[in-house]
Parts: structure tokens; sequence; C-alpha cells
């Protein structure tokens, strides 16, 4: 990859903010954004995808005359809006952050410059202070460590809403990204297991401000869905080659007890011999799959006009 102008990424800077419903921080939240970005000397635009809200959300983006509007006729989801932002961005860099007053939009200057030296700068939080932590923080501890065996790196948060990347690598993956929450950890697990240049920053995290729209059920179940999506999407041999090991591990010694025991081969331990090659084809036949769409990569999706 080509040298990057340090200077770069402040020069061309698109920052994206899904809202919905946000009307309780989204007006300190931008003015945080236009302070940062002000101080910093940077050329950006900041653009807020209201997704249906139903609050005085549009109103307070009215109010700022450097903030773009962008709206959906319904509620499509924190992916989506994350997409139509990028969509709609005019900067080859993209900053985003939510509107709810959790992170130190602050310190979005300093993740976008890192640009210049990597693809994708994340914002990994130092403390969990979501609705429910009790729920949240094991369920993405157990998906987090579930996504490091599949991109064989450490993962300090794969489900940041802070983080800076390139508008182009981003593009390259619409295809996939949900309209969800998980959107935020399948483009981390996309530039991942792809290689990309992924830098992670600590940052402070904070009650959010206003009423979430997280559901604890459903979204647990979409992110455990996230990875096991993106195991076939991504690197399916680093799963489907262990568990055919495992299965063929078992069936051996469950045939030799079998025979220590009783002078025969048991039917069982020549199914799980079977499941294994079954399991093992199975995981070469996703991966080929795999190696075939990376060499017919769909097309950009078009500009969009405001």
């Amino acid at each position: 990859m080509s040298r990057v102008d340090p200077a770069a990424p402040l020069r061309a800077i698109s920052i994206v903010v899904p809202a919905y419903n946000e009307e309780a921080a989204l007006g300190s939240v931008l003015t945080a954004l236009e302070q940062a970005f002000d101080s910093a000397g940077a050329d950006y635009e900041i653009i807020v995808v209201d997704d249906g809200s139903t609050d005085r959300t549009a109103q307070i983006v009215a109010g700022f005359a450097r903030v773009r509007l962008v709206r959906h006729g319904d509620t499509r989801g924190s992916g989506a809006a994350r997409n139509t932002g990028i969509r709609f961005a005019r900067g080859a860099w993209i900053g985003m952050t939510d509107g709810d007053g959790t992170y130190p939009v602050a310190d979005l200057p300093r993740l976008v410059a890192l640009l210049s030296e990597c693809d994708m700068v994340l914002g990994a939080r130092r403390r969990e202070m979501g609705t429910m932590p009790w729920l949240r923080a094991p369920a993405k501890w157990l998906i987090r460590k579930l996504a490091e065996v599949i991109a064989q790196r450490r993962i300090p948060d794969l489900n940041t809403g802070f983080r800076a990347f390139r508008k182009e690598l981003a593009e390259q993956f619409f295809y996939m990204l949900p309209n969800t929450h998980s959107w935020v950890s399948t483009i981390t697990l996309a530039f991942l297991t792809h290689d990309y240049r992924v830098r992670y920053e600590p940052i402070d995290y904070f009650a959010r401000r206003g009423r979430s729209s997280f559901h604890p059920i459903r979204d647990t179940f979409n992110y455990l869905t996230l990875v096991i999506r993106a195991v076939m999407y991504f690197k399916p041999l680093r799963i489907f080659v262990p568990l055919s090991g495992l299965l063929l591990l078992v069936g051996l010694l469950r045939m030799i007890r079998d025979w220590l025991r009783f002078g025969v081969l048991g039917g069982f331990g020549i199914t799980l011999l079977v499941l294994s090659f079954l399991v093992g084809v199975l995981g070469l036949l996703a991966e080929s799959v795999v190696v075939q769409g990376k060499r017919a990569r769909p097309p950009l999706p078009p500009e969009p006009h405001p």
C-alpha cells in the first residue's frame, strides 16, 4: 500500500453519527465534535442519520449549520443508519460515533489522524457502561473470544461504535453488513480477516443519556449469529477443522473402547468417524466458496444523491 500523507485524514473527513431518539444528548455531542475538529484544523463534515426518530432529533440537528441531516422514513436499525451515512459521505476517511453521549468525542480527531498508519482505528472501551451490563458483559466476552478464534488476533473491543476507517475499504463489505447493532462487529471482523491494518486505542466510556434501543435477548442472539455467519464468510476452516478433528478423536477412542470391551467396532464410533469426514468436506467446500467470493468481489454501491 502506498504511503499516506500523515495530515491527509484530517483534510477530508466525514463524521457519521447514527441517531434514533437521541434528543437528550445529541446537541452536546455535535457541539463537542465541532469544537474538537475545529481545534484540530480539520476539513470535515458531520452527517447525522436520523433513523426514524419520533422526538426532537431532527430539530436539534437543524440548529447546527455545519451538520448535514439524512433521514430514514422509518426505523431500519443502527447498522442501516451507518451504511447510509457512509454512502452520503463526501470524505475519503470516515469517523464514527454514537449520538447518546457515551463516547469521548474529543478523542475522535486523534483516531482519525492515526489512519495515516493503518486502515481502521477502534476506540477500545476500558469498561462496560451499557444497559444490563450483568448480561451484556459475559455475552460480549464469549462472542469476542469466538471472534478471536476466527481472526486469530486479540480483539480488545469487538463492537465499539467509536472508530475511524477508510471509506473505500468499508464499501467493499456493504453486501454483508447487517442493519442491526451487529454492524460494528461485522465490519471489525471483515477488516481483521482480510488482513487490513487495525489498531486499538483505549478510551473512556460513559453512561448513555436517553433510552437505549438495545434489546438484551434479540441483540445478543444477533451477535452470536454474527459470529457464526462470519465463520462462513471469512475463515470457515478455522472452525470446521478443529470440529472435524474432535469428532475424529472421539470416534477413534469410542471404537477402541468398544473393541477392547466387546470385541466389535461399535456403530456409534463409526458414525462419529463418518461425521468427522463430512464436517471436514463441508469445511473445504465452504473455504472454496470464500476464495471464489474474494476473487469475484461485488462492485461498490453507487454514490447517493442527497
